[in-house]
């Protein structure tokens, strides 16, 4: 009774917070802090040096350093015209599919995905360059914009992941290995997204108009000319990762110095648009590492007042068997993604969810890959859905509206859970035949 009640108090406290409007590494800090000092009776000054403890640590892990640079490397690509060649280069390749154009949103996100980190940044880059030309071509506007919503957080699946990197590091597991089960996951997401479009297309063609453009061998080499950019950066920084050249985070600095490069080359990189790309870079950045910090000083706490080892032993007293533990894991995330990010989420449940997992036979990379497209499910619910606020802000629909068209691509989602969960192998193949 005395863990539950525990139990039941940081919750109370958590939600309070958030509902106030706190920022959420403050209401973090102030639930761990009240916990540990309301509960256990822990005086202010041990509070602190656990608090400046943690923040040691984390502040100082090397891994860490990879954030930053995926996040320099997505504003250079957003500042520049990288990224508004996705659309011209995409363009004469999804117009051969059922459902045309609206299949660049899918594309899009999936290449933007694999040198971008971020699930806000991929929805709002692909975004701004697609839903205009989507607009004026008449292509169907709710599944254009549930599209994007559903592939944008493709970012956060397909490495590199910042995400993955959090649970890396928290669950102690090979991050290399990570990135690399995060591939053909995402790229099943991603098939699953555009079979979704290309059998709507076939039921009601007027969803995709036009279909009268031709492309000459010309136009596709040109095309191809337009995605070098994202695709040397592909190659760059996922083919020094897995040729073992860089870990993750050298490969981040590898990735932001060809980002540069490729602007300097096209003379587009300029004293004010370096300044530009690098503030915006430490301000997301910031914000992401102090939620991590935060938010690993709440599990400290949750750890002192033993509520993951008594929810675990509760849990684990009722004898599920693995898929039902997976469909109970499953519902707990979808809540929490109703109103936590993407960090948060991973930071403050893991301590629960990990032992419980491993527990039950799970691989903590499946797991990680599980937790992540959990993650994705969040960023197209409301009321806190960041893929909803990002296209919001682009296009001005209502969040509800942008929520009801993204539905049927968090239900594929959650299909592409099932699958993994059936065929674990299609998330184990890549790091074991990698990494061995």
């Amino acid at each position: 009774m005395e863990a539950l009640f525990s139990a039941g108090v940081v919750l109370a406290l958590i939600f309070a917070f958030l509902g106030l409007g706190l920022w959420v590494f403050a209401g973090i800090l102030l639930v761990a802090g009240l916990s540990l000092y309301l509960l256990l009776g822990m005086d202010l000054s041990r509070i602190g040096t656990i608090g400046v403890s943690i923040a040691y640590r984390y502040g100082s892990a090397w891994e860490l350093a990879a954030i930053p640079m995926f996040i320099w490397m997505g504003e250079i690509i957003f500042r520049t015209d990288i990224s508004n060649r996705l659309f011209r280069g995409l363009a004469p390749f999804a117009n051969r599919i059922p459902g045309r154009l609206l299949h660049t949103n899918i594309l899009g996100c999936t290449l933007f995905a694999a040198i971008s980190g971020s699930s806000a940044a991929t929805a709002a880059t692909v975004g701004k360059i697609t839903l205009a030309e989507l607009d004026a071509r008449g292509y169907d506007r709710s599944l254009a914009l549930g599209s994007l919503a559903g592939a944008g957080s493709l970012g956060l699946l397909i490495p590199p992941s910042i995400v993955m990197i959090v649970y890396g590091i928290l669950a102690e597991v090979s991050i290399s290995r990570l990135f690399a089960a995060g591939i053909l996951p995402g790229l099943m997401i991603a098939s699953l997204y555009s079979g979704y479009i290309a059998v709507r297309a076939l039921l009601d063609p007027s969803i995709a108009p036009g279909g009268g453009e031709r492309y000459t061998a010309g136009d596709y080499a040109r095309a191809m000319l337009d995605l070098s950019p994202i695709l040397i950066l592909m190659v760059v920084v996922l083919g020094s990762i897995y040729t073992g050249i860089a870990t993750p985070s050298e490969a981040a600095a590898v990735g932001v110095a060809a980002a540069i490069l490729i602007a300097a080359v096209t003379r587009q990189m300029s004293v004010a648009l370096f300044v530009e790309t690098l503030l915006g870079a430490v301000r997301t950045s910031c914000m992401v590492c102090i939620i991590l910090i935060a938010a690993a000083f709440l599990s400290t706490a949750m750890g002192f007042l033993h509520i993951p080892a008594n929810v675990a032993s509760a849990i684990g007293a009722l004898d599920l068997s693995p898929f039902a533990l997976l469909f109970v894991l499953s519902l707990f995330y979808i809540v929490l993604g109703l109103f936590l990010d993407g960090v948060s989420i991973v930071v403050m449940s893991l301590p629960i969810t990990f032992p419980l997992a491993i527990a039950a036979g799970f691989d903590p990379i499946w797991f990680g890959v599980y937790l992540v497209i959990m993650v994705e499910m969040g960023q197209i619910t409301p009321p806190v859905g960041f893929n909803l606020f990002v296209i919001q802000g682009l296009t001005g629909t209502p969040i509800g509206k942008v929520a009801q068209y993204s539905l049927p691509f968090f239900f594929l989602m959650a299909l592409g859970v099932v699958l993994l969960a059936l065929f674990p192998q299609i998330v184990l193949v890549l790091p074991n035949l990698l990494y061995g």
